[in-house]
């Protein structure tokens, strides 16, 4: 008989892609949980509300063998909330352990949960690469959320049985894609000439077919029971090179100025834009040697090929 299988943020970049490709597989039946119901076809969608510590998931969880967690509140730039820690720890501390303790109530085996690399920090330094067994460092609100719920997680795992999986992606990039990436490519799309010409960091990502085939994995790995992953595609790429490599996908070469870092770091600071020069500028580096050696797992996608997929739709019209 095929497994049920939930899928929380549904309509998300990552959950609305996660349901299309777990549809193909006969031995799964995908449900998608959503805030809301949307307009048109909404089958396999069950509305559960707004994601917090109140929510009821009785509904969505009947059935239920496991559950990928996609929906948070997502990391943004210039937060204009007042208290952003606490808006952060309402979705994705208290509506993610709210869901894990209904969730192993009702019998559900595994919880993968999608976290973040930002709970191991902000940057790498030269020679050195975020492990999995790292001792976290979140420095920002959502990274903080996300230690946060993880170390909820791993309780909830030690008290009921529940199989709990944990997932930290460093930026993901794929059709659909928002934030940097998405106005970065915009950039180069209209010829716009940027300041990166020159830059030699080093930092890992992941495409979005890498980041799902991973999730595939994880849903029913044995190996894969209360551990913690890192993801990327296994090729760091300085800022310059990912820009040259967007624009090669998009048919549009890139524009970079070879302005030298540390002017943009002073300009940046002057501008009150040291956040997006960290990510602009520093080095970010993910060692995968745990996935990759526990669960057997390889990125089936190359940088190329994900990027050429981020944007093959705009390339065919």
């Amino acid at each position: 008989m095929p497994e049920g299988m939930l899928v929380t943020g549904a309509t998300g970049f990552i959950g609305g892609q996660l349901i299309r490709r777990l549809a193909d597989q006969p031995s799964i039946v995908v449900r998608g949980a959503v805030r809301a119901t949307p307009a048109g076809d909404h089958s396999g969608l069950i509305a559960v509300g707004e994601i917090n510590g109140d929510t009821d998931w009785s509904e969505a969880l009947k059935g239920q063998h496991a559950i990928v967690h996609t929906a948070a509140r997502a990391h943004i730039m210039d937060d204009e909330a007042a208290d952003p820690l606490t808006e952060f720890r309402s979705v994705n501390v208290a509506g993610t352990l709210n869901l894990a303790r209904q969730a192993a109530a009702a019998g559900v085996e595994r919880f993968v949960f999608i976290s973040s690399i930002k709970v191991n920090g902000e940057q790498t330094t030269s020679g050195h690469c975020f492990t999995a067994d790292d001792v976290p460092a979140p420095e920002d609100p959502y990274g903080i959320s996300k230690r946060e719920a993880e170390e909820g997680l791993q309780q909830i795992a030690e008290e009921t049985g529940l199989e709990v999986v944990i997932i930290r992606p460093p930026l993901v990039y794929g059709q659909g894609v928002k934030g940097n990436f998405a106005n970065m490519t915009k950039l180069i799309a209209k010829g716009f000439p940027l300041p990166l010409g020159a830059i030699h960091n080093k930092r890992s990502l992941v495409a979005l077919d890498n980041l799902l085939d991973l999730i595939i994995n994880c849903i029913a790995n044995p190996a894969a029971a209360n551990q913690v992953f890192l993801v990327s595609d296994g090729e760091d790429l300085s800022t310059s090179e990912l820009l040259r490599c967007v624009g090669k996908a998009m048919g549009q070469p890139a524009r970079l100025l070879p302005v030298p870092a540390k002017l943009l770091q002073i300009g940046a600071t002057v501008l009150g834009k040291k956040a997006m020069a960290q990510r602009l500028l520093g080095s970010l580096q993910v060692d995968t040697s745990k996935t990759r050696e526990m669960l057997g797992w390889e990125p089936p996608v190359s940088v190329d090929e994900g990027l050429r997929r981020c944007f093959k739709n705009s390339q065919d019209e």
